[in-house]
């Protein structure tokens, strides 16, 4: 069984700074890239940021210069510290990773719960 928790998730106005972590656990052999979505109301699910296992980094064009994703591999957590936050940044956010179990597996993606970041005006 794996899971990933999110955390971190909250209310702040807008301009402050959030921080979100994510942590995989149960049987897993390796984890390549790792990742953030988000989901607003009435719109779909996007693409926020993500990593590769050896640190190359993808943001959407809308956050990009505010948000910063990192991982530890070691602890097998993803960070997204997110600043100078904006209203339109409101959404339920989601962590995933590409997990491969064992040596036996292929790779599949995984997804967290997701937390709720509100940012009022």
């Amino acid at each position: 069984q794996v899971q990933l928790v999110e955390a971190g998730g909250g209310l702040v106005q807008a301009g402050g700074s959030l921080r979100l972590s994510c942590a995989a656990s149960g049987s897993i052999l390796g984890i390549n890239t790792m990742g953030w979505s988000r989901q607003a109301p009435g719109k779909q699910r996007e693409l926020v940021a993500d990593i590769t296992s050896v640190g190359s980094t993808k943001y959407a064009d809308s956050v990009k210069g505010r948000f910063t994703i990192s991982r530890d591999n070691a602890k097998k957590m993803v960070y997204l510290q997110m600043n100078s936050l904006k209203p339109e940044d409101t959404a339920v956010y989601f962590c995933n990773a590409e997990i491969i179990r064992s040596r036996w597996d292929t790779e599949n993606t995984y997804w967290g719960q997701g937390t709720q970041v509100t940012v009022s005006s």
